[in-house]
């Protein structure tokens, strides 16, 4: 009752009330009191979303103050020394790899930045998980690196919180909890309830209408320490949930929600209820704290059902006495406080966001964490269940990681978890848990009985990633020490981590497509590699780090013993025996990795001994056969045999030797064969090498031969592949004694040497193990230092056509000298054309530097580093008979070119003799009569002559048609009977030898089926009789088949001459072709044997020539022939294609000039040779030349578009910079547009608007630029052109309806034809002459021409072509613009609005050719723009459809340019006068009289013009000029006349002359570049100073003999018709009486450049400003920010806020502020892009980091600095209008950026 009436009474009062009563010392009434009203106000049977209670639990928490004043005296008291700020997925944050202690160390912006970083390895990134700020917490940082608060630590010195502050908190927020979770339990369903979907909608629904709670609890934790600990106390305080947990026993509600709860609870345990009960294994009862528990049996086996059948894993469960684990893993939770439950919650509710979030917020509070770390590893096998069970995955595995990160990031409690908690023991049998809903019988091996299970890589589980959260929290734990310690030493754990590894053992498996092509290519191979990368090789790698010192030797041979146990069980499982199944590989050994990884850290860094750690030979020889089958499979796929398996078979050798992958797969591989070739006997490993590879039939002395298992052409590529593999198995020193710096060293040159690299590729490139590339290591090189000394920096360079190049490093001369090493070059490959770009840039630095000019060099031989002293039995490889059979088999064979031997082949094994050579081993003498060789060492062997072998052969073949008697037995051949030549067949002794050795009976190893035994044996009786027994002659020893090799590679008889070996220099035979690697092999044989040497003196002394023993010349000549003719046929091709260069080159050359657009009317006039013809163009469709005529004009082709760029001058030459700060702002008052806009509406406010429209131009914003490529064609041809492109279903970069279409010749972008006008140069001549008539003639007979126009339109009635064409042409022009930038007049589409518009098109053109001009014409001659420019065309064009207006002669301007006028008092009142002409622009009158006079215009009349309309450009400037002085200046002018000057003044005489002139100068410049295009003048240059004077000069305005010394004024240049002092009189008084005179007079005309904004040097600085900041439309902040460049407007990129008509804001401002031009800087991703009309492309980025890198969507985060270079660049594509032409990757944007 008394609830009630509380509930009814204001909130404040109310609340202040019960605080006071709470704080007597007997406060059970205000106890009772505020339980009752809690219980009315937070019920929880009310909807959720009803937010009255939410308000109550704020005013009785804030105690009858404002919730605000509350917030900020609670925060007063916060004591917290950690950030801990939570950010969710998106936002920006920090890394420092330099103050990091764990890897996944973050900072927030603000600790960032307030710490000091300088000269640090850190990055910027965009979270994708979401994270926490880690500043101010030592367990994961180095204190160094904390900003200035948390250093400090402030909030250890805050008073303490007085006990009144808190208190209502204490009692109010454990109900407010209670009710939450409720909530929650009511919300629930079950997935299994109803159909899945609306269940995840009903949750949904459940969590919207929490918002406002969650929140609430949220903003809580934000108030700091003080509020945190009582948070704490309440969440983790077992009472208070034992209270309020069930609810009262009278609320049937309450009731309810409970037993939902527990209902729920039933099934969170690893194993569910039921399967317990089915199980019947005796369970401790719950709480047993020791005991006995059920784990899984290590290794799952398939079991035997009842009927026969098999199934998977019903799993055999073993009891394991354990030592008091803790039995809840597998059992269903318990809760005991809030915090529990909330986390239960959190996790069936998926982990919603803010639920994390506020969990997380309450890290800072260490009671809290350590807490919350136990409940959360407490619930880890729930959230395994959850997570499978999840339709949104990655967000939920998102959401998981956020927390734990934060939780096992730090040592201190990771370790204190896995001591208390097992987490150890949770995470290993969780995961096995999750593998093991996803296994399936393995097929590898013995299909039928394999007993062995794999993981399925189509599952969800593993395609999508699922398993990633709980592996990458396994991998952040095992990185600390104590952690990992306690791993390794844990037996049982050890093992059951085997099993899990064990799991991913063989997965993935290929099988050899033989008939059919696969019909679906399964792409699971991505999943299996990620798998066996993240699952197996990641903890592994996590593992050794702590192995690497002598203290920690055990760890080592545990796991190796475990390695070896798992392998044996492997085997035995898939039922192997001794050879591998055919046509089957999986790339998936991880326990192969696991076992070699070991050993290698055992023998490098622990100082184990090698043999102590290996198993009997037998298991070596099972252990080498998998990862052998790799390598050979490997050659195979390159040699197309599992082409039928589809692409992705390929794809899976990439990704095996891929960069990211190679550490983990093919380098142990390799070294664990390298272990196994060192201990094994080298004959067998030898021959078990060569029959993988299948190239045993091959190694045959006979000319031919069968081979059952290949086809012809994959012979030779799998030849070569065993031979490489060989070479890399002898050379490879990665983990055979090399340094960690020496294998940067290795990786980086290889690299390198493939091709130049930028920085981030190669850190991308080089493997991460053993050198981490991030954080220093001690005692080893950095990645920086390393890659100074073998690299030089290229910084980017522009190439001329403005493609970006990125800073590239590139090797330095002496690495390829000494360094470049083509095995590991060949190991490191991807592609196979990476190999041959390694050669090709190796053999050009050869040919550059001058050390082999001749031919292709050959790879060049490095020298190794020494083996370890454990693996020296490697190079018993190179000295085994095996070996030195197969070598001399094949030189004989490359000598007598038999098929398939190659120039590969022959490089490959001079390359193993060179390196047996290179490690001698002690000889062995075998006086056995198996063998060729007297022994085993190559250096004795290489000078055994050989002289007769007997072979197989098919009955075919040449040998056989010999004689059949075999010669007599000499001695030198003792072991004739034996030395049977099929090379194998003794290897087949070998292995019998070998089986017999390691107690195994002969009779079981005949049986072992063995794929090949017909080749490889002696053939059994009762095979087809093709093959015979045939025996050849050699008579040669490997020295004697090297030195015929020499000759035959030279060409010449006796290449080697008797004395050579005297005569030869050692140091020139590092590089060089196959020739110098003979002469390099010899040499070394000489200077170590002196037999050697003296065979070598005797062959050379009886040099004969190369006879084959059977072979028929004139298939040799055939050979020898082929070459020659290819040769030839080669050279022809070369001098065509030549020839065909130098043409097209000649062409383009006379094409750009001839066709110069100003050439048809300036064909160079001052010459003296008068020209009759017409000038001519080539149509550059139909090839035809000939005139433009009426009929059948030509145009030129050219790209109208609309330009703002002279609107965006400003009068200071200096950049506006770009704001970053809220204090800076950009103003456009003062550009070019906007005062032309002031003064035209000024103007229009005052006098009459047509005239108004002839007094100024427009165009400064959205004018029309043409410019031309120079190329012409028929404008009939150019329509079918067209036609042609609009059928073209090709996707082309252009839109064919808008009439856009690329140049047919020189492929330039275009968009409209502008028609050449038919003439004769002849006119031109007689327009040119120069007259004597005086100023006043020229005046009247100007003014006569203008009276004719009347007459002058009526011509042009008769329609021609051309003349149709140039209405469509003006029609072009006006649809290149918007309307607004057309219509100034007051009623629009009027004549003298088109008028104005016309004009100012000429305006505009001629401005800008100035811009690109530099501004001014000092620089004369043609420029770049120039050749662009097409005035000439473009004028006849424009006075053609100007001549439609006549000027009314009332009103013709000439006259009262010329004449004293009597006043007239005719005109009306109401109608507005004219406008004055002081504030008529010049330069618009002169083009108006231009255009508007008859064509062609004599050039006496066009000089007499810029006569007359200088003189009121000057009176305009001593107007404006006397408009600036003071009252007194102009008193002191006016008395004194300018002879006596007052000395106070600032106008000097000088200062005044100097002023006058610049305001003259931009009519000037004009004139002369007009006259330039109409008369084809040429433009002298000159010094700057002179410029003035110059162009005077050109324009005539100057009497000759005035020009030299002297300086000139500008008065000198006036030339009045009447007086003088009367026209200014009149001028001067039109403008009397008018109010706005000075504004209105012409101010200076003068405009600097135009200019993109300045850009601040740093990135980060704009990042950091614009990132964040709202859209002002929106005020939200946009998701792609972007920043137009020219005048700094901040935009939403793709935002729909702020669409309007369908079209996004982007493209919306390019055409307000670009007229469709727009450059735009985006914010997130430091790129440009530029939108043009209805394209759009991406430029590239202006920042680059500190190795010259663009850092596109700012993916690696490091600080980027402007390229002034490139952003130079930029603004002169802007200013040229050139984005068109030089930018080639342009799309559609359909309005949506």
């Amino acid at each position: 009752m008394m609830a009630a009436s509380l509930v009814r009474r204001d909130k404040k009062s109310t609340a202040a009330h019960l605080k006071a009563d709470l704080n007597w010392t007997d406060n059970s009434s205000g106890v009772r009191q505020l339980q009752e009203l809690l219980d009315c106000v937070l019920n929880p049977e009310k909807p959720a979303a009803d937010t009255e209670a939410l308000d109550w639990c704020k005013c009785l928490i804030a105690g009858g103050e404002g919730f605000e004043e509350f917030c900020k005296m609670v925060r007063s008291y916060d004591n917290a020394t950690l950030c801990g700020l939570v950010w969710t997925a998106n936002f920006v944050a920090y890394r420092c790899r330099t103050c990091g202690i764990s890897p996944c160390m973050s900072l927030c912006a603000e600790c960032f930045n307030n710490g000091d970083h300088t000269g640090h390895d850190f990055n910027m990134f965009r979270s994708q998980a979401g994270g926490a700020c880690d500043c101010g917490d030592s367990n994961v940082m180095r204190e160094t690196g904390f900003c200035n608060r948390h250093r400090l630590r402030t909030g250890e010195n805050v008073p303490t919180v007085p006990r009144d502050l808190l208190l209502m908190s204490e009692m109010v927020l454990p109900r407010f909890i209670i009710c939450i979770i409720q909530y929650l339990r009511d919300g629930y369903t079950e997935p299994g309830e109803k159909n899945n979907t609306s269940t995840e909608r009903d949750l949904q629904k459940v969590l919207q209408q929490l918002e406002p709670q969650i929140s609430f609890l949220e903003e809580l934790t934000k108030m700091g320490g003080a509020m945190r600990t009582v948070l704490t106390k309440i969440l983790t305080n077992q009472q208070i949930f034992k209270d309020l947990s069930m609810g009262q026993e009278e609320n049937i509600y309450a009731k309810k929600n409970y037993e939902k709860y527990l209902s729920a609870l039933k099934n969170s345990g690893l194993v569910s209820v039921e399967e317990k009960a089915q199980s019947g294994a005796a369970e401790p009862t719950l709480g047993a704290e020791a005991g006995i528990v059920v784990i899984l049996l290590p290794v799952v086996f398939l079991k035997e059902d009842q009927d026969g059948g098999q199934s998977v894993g019903q799993r055999k469960r073993v009891k394991l006495s354990s030592t008091a684990k803790d039995p809840s893993i597998m059992d269903s939770l318990k809760h005991k406080c809030f915090l529990e439950e909330l986390l239960f919650w959190t996790i069936k509710y998926e982990f919603p966001q803010k639920m994390v979030t506020f969990l997380l917020n309450m890290l800072p509070d260490q009671d809290y964490k350590i807490t919350f770390t136990k409940t959360f590893v407490q619930h880890y096998a729930f959230i395994m269940k959850t997570l499978m069970k999840s339709q949104e995955s990655d967000t939920m595995s998102n959401r998981i990681v956020h927390i734990s990160v934060q939780l096992f990031s730090n040592e201190e409690l990771a370790r204190h978890v896995t001591e208390e908690c097992q987490l150890l023991d949770i995470m290993v049998t969780v995961l096995l848990y999750m593998m093991e809903s996803c296994l399936i019988k393995s097929e590898l091996q013995d299909e039928e009985n394999s007993r062995h299970v794999v993981v399925n890589c189509s599952e969800p589980l593993l395609k999508n990633n699922t398993y990633w959260p709980l592996v990458s929290d396994f991998i952040n734990i095992l990185s600390h020490q104590s952690v990992a310690k306690q791993f390794l030493e844990d037996h049982s754990l050890l093992m059951l981590w085997m099993s899990f590894v064990s799991f991913f053992q063989g997965m993935n498996l290929n099988k050899r497509e033989l008939s059919e092509h696969v019909e679906f290519e399964s792409q699971t191979y991505y999943a299996a590699f990620a798998a066996e990368l993240e699952a197996c090789a990641q903890p592994m790698w996590g593992l050794l780090t702590h192995c690497k010192v002598k203290e920690t030797q055990e760890y080592t041979k545990t796991v190796v013993r475990y390695c070896l146990e798992t392998l044996q069980i492997w085997f035995d499982a898939i039922g192997f025996v001794d050879e591998p199944a055919p046509n089957q590989v999986t790339f998936h050994l991880p326990l192969h990795r696991y076992y070699a990884m070991f050993l290698s850290k055992a023998v490098k860094c622990q100082g184990l001994d090698l043999d102590s750690l290996l198993p009997h030979q037998e298991m070596l020889m099972k252990i080498m056969v998998h990862p052998l089958q790799i390598q050979a499979s490997l050659s195979e796929i390159h040699s197309n045999m599992w082409v039928r398996n589809g692409l992705q078979i390929k794809g899976q050798a990439m990704t095996y030797v891929q960069s990211h992958f190679c550490n983990s797969m093919i380098d142990p591989d390799i070294f664990l064969l390298q272990v196994c070739a060192s201990r094994l006997d080298p004959d067998y490993f030898i021959s078990s090498v060569f029959e993988r590879f299948k190239v045993v039939d091959l190694l045959t002395m006979a000319s031919v031969h069968q081979n059952a298992v290949l086809d012809g052409e994959q012979e030779r590529p799998m030849l070569e592949g065993a031979l490489t593999f060989l070479v890399i198995l002898s050379s490879l020193r990665i983990h055979l004694g090399m340094a960690d710096d020496e294998i940067l060293r290795a990786e980086m040159v290889s690299q390198l040497c493939m091709n130049d690299r930028t920085h981030s590729s190669l850190l991308d490139l080089i493997p991460e193990n053993p050198n981490p590339k991030s954080g220093i290591v001690p005692g080893s090189c950095s990645f920086e230092e390393m890659l100074s000394a073998v690299a030089d920096f290229k910084a980017p360079v522009f190439e001329p056509g403005g493609s970006m190049q990125q800073g590239m490093y590139t090797p330095k001369a002496e690495v390829w000298e000494k360094e470049f090493d083509p095995i590991m070059v060949v190991l490191r490959t991807v592609y196979r054309r990476d190999v041959q770009s390694a050669m090709d840039r190796y053999s050009a630095f050869l040919k550059q530097s001058g050390m082999h000019t001749t031919g292709n060099p050959w790879p060049p031989y490095k020298e190794r580093t020494p083996l370890h002293p454990c693996y020296k039995g490697l190079d018993r490889l190179l000295h085994c008979k095996t070996l030195h059979i197969v070598i001399f088999t094949l030189l004989y064979k490359i000598w007598l070119d038999h098929s398939n031997m190659s120039e590969h082949v022959l490089c490959m094994v001079l390359y193993l003799i060179e390196l047996g050579l290179d490690n001698q081993e002690p000889c062995i003498e075998e006086h056995c009569h198996d063998s060729w060789f007297p022994g085993t060492n190559l250096l004795s062997n290489l000078h055994h002559v050989i002289n007769y072998v007997r072979v197989r052969v098919p009955e075919t073949a040449p040998e056989v048609k010999r004689e059949k008697d075999p010669p007599p037995s000499t001695k030198g051949q003792p072991s004739l009977q034996h030395s049977t030549n099929q090379v194998f067949s003794l290897v087949a002794e070998r292995r019998r030898k070998f089986q017999e050795i390691i107690n195994r009976s002969s009779t079981e190893a005949s049986q072992v089926v063995r794929p090949k035994s017909s080749s490889t044996r002696w053939v059994p009786p009762g095979t087809p009789p093709q093959l015979v027994t045939e025996i050849l002659e050699i008579r040669e020893s490997m020295l004697s088949l090297l030195i015929k090799l020499h000759q035959k590679l030279s060409a010449k008889q006796n290449s080697l001459s008797v004395t050579w070996l005297e005569d030869m220099e050692t140091n020139s035979h590092a590089h060089g072709d196959g020739i110098t690697a003979i002469e390099r092999i010899l040499a070394k044989a000489a200077t170590r044997s002196r037999q050697s040497k003296r065979s070598i003196q005797e062959i050379c002394g009886k040099v004969s020539p190369p006879v084959a023993p059977k072979k028929n010349s004139p298939t040799d000549k055939k050979t020898m022939d082929k070459d020659e003719r290819r040769q030839r046929a080669r050279e022809r091709q070369q001098k065509l294609l030549a020839e065909f260069a130098s043409r097209q080159k000649s062409f383009m050359e006379t094409a750009m000039d001839v066709e110069s657009p100003d050439a048809d009317a300036a064909m160079d006039l001052g010459a003296s040779e008068v020209m009759e013809s017409e000038v001519l163009y080539d149509c550059v469709i139909c090839g035809q030349s000939g005139p433009s005529t009426e009929d059948r004009p030509t145009g030129l082709v050219v790209l109208l578009q609309a330009s703002s760029v002279l609107g965006h001058r400003c009068k200071s030459d200096e950049m506006k910079k770009l704001p970053t700060t809220d204090d800076e702002h950009i103003y456009p008052a003062d550009t070019c547009g906007a005062a032309h806009d002031v003064r035209l509406a000024l103007m229009q406010r005052f006098f009459k608007d047509s005239s108004c429209l002839q007094s100024v131009s427009i165009g400064w914003d959205g004018g029309v630029y043409v410019q031309t490529c120079g190329h012409t064609l028929h404008i009939d041809c150019h329509k079918s052109y067209m036609e042609s492109l609009r059928n073209d279903q090709v996707l082309q970069g252009f839109s064919v309806d808008k009439g856009e279409f690329t140049c047919p010749l020189c492929r330039q972008f275009a968009n409209s034809v502008l028609p050449c006008r038919p003439g004769r140069s002849t006119e031109v001549v007689s327009w040119h002459m120069p007259t004597n008539k005086k100023t006043a003639v020229l005046v009247k007979e100007v003014e006569d021409l203008q009276e004719q126009l009347g007459l002058f339109p009526v011509s042009t009635t008769t329609e021609s072509n051309l003349s149709k064409e140039m209405e469509s042409f003006i029609k072009d022009i006006k649809n290149t613009t918007q309307r607004k930038y057309m219509d100034y007049g007051k009623n629009p589409g009027s004549p003298d609005n088109d008028f104005l518009f016309m004009y100012s098109v000429a305006r505009t053109n001629l401005e800008l050719e100035l811009v690109h001009r530099g501004g001014n014409l000092c620089s004369g001659g043609a420029s770049a723009a120039a050749k662009r420019s097409c005035l000439n065309q473009l004028f006849h064009v424009l006075a053609m459809h100007m001549r439609l207006y006549s000027i009314d002669s009332a009103y013709n301007p000439w006259t009262r340019l010329t004449q004293v006028a009597q006043r007239r008092d005719d005109c009306l009142d109401d109608e507005r006068p004219e406008v004055p002409m002081l504030f008529r622009d010049c330069p618009s009158l002169l083009i108006i009289f231009v255009l508007t006079m008859p064509q062609p215009l004599r050039k006496e009349h066009f000089i007499c013009l810029v006569r007359m309309l200088y003189n009121l450009q000057y009176t305009q400037a001593l107007a404006s000029l006397s408009a600036k002085f003071s009252p007194e200046e102009r008193q002191a002018w006016s008395t004194s006349g300018a002879l006596k000057k007052l000395s106070s003044s600032v106008w000097s005489p000088h200062s005044i002359e100097y002023s006058l002139q610049q305001f003259c100068l931009p009519y000037l410049r004009l004139s002369c570049l007009l006259q330039h295009h109409l008369y084809g003048d040429k433009l002298s240059g000159c010094p700057e100073v002179e410029e003035f004077s110059g162009l005077a000069g050109c324009l005539g305005l100057l009497a000759p003999a005035l020009q030299p010394s002297n300086p000139i004024y500008s008065a000198s240049c006036l030339d009045w018709t009447v007086n003088a002092f009367d026209l200014m009189t009149q001028w001067c008084s039109e403008v009397t009486g008018l109010s706005d005179t000075q504004t209105l007079l012409v101010q200076d005309p003068q405009w600097a450049s135009p200019h993109l904004l300045h850009l601040p040097d740093h990135y980060n600085i704009i990042f950091q400003y614009y990132h964040k900041k709202a859209c002002t439309a929106c005020k939200k902040v946009p998701k792609d920010p972007a920043l137009c460049l020219v005048c700094g407007a901040f935009v939403c990129l793709k935002g729909l806020c702020c669409k309007q008509q369908g079209i996004c804001e982007c493209v919306l401002h390019s055409q307000h502020c670009g007229a469709a031009t727009g450059i735009f800087l985006l914010i997130n991703a430091s790129v440009i892009i530029i939108i043009r009309g209805h394209r759009f492309c991406l430029w590239g980025s202006v920042y680059l980091d500190a190795h010259g890198e663009e850092d596109r969507d700012l993916r690696r985060g490091k600080p980027l600095f402007l390229c002034v270079e490139r952003y130079r660049v930029l603004q002169q594509q802007w200013v040229s209008h050139t984005f068109d032409h030089i930018n080639k990757r342009w799309g559609p944007h359909y309005n949506g950026l």
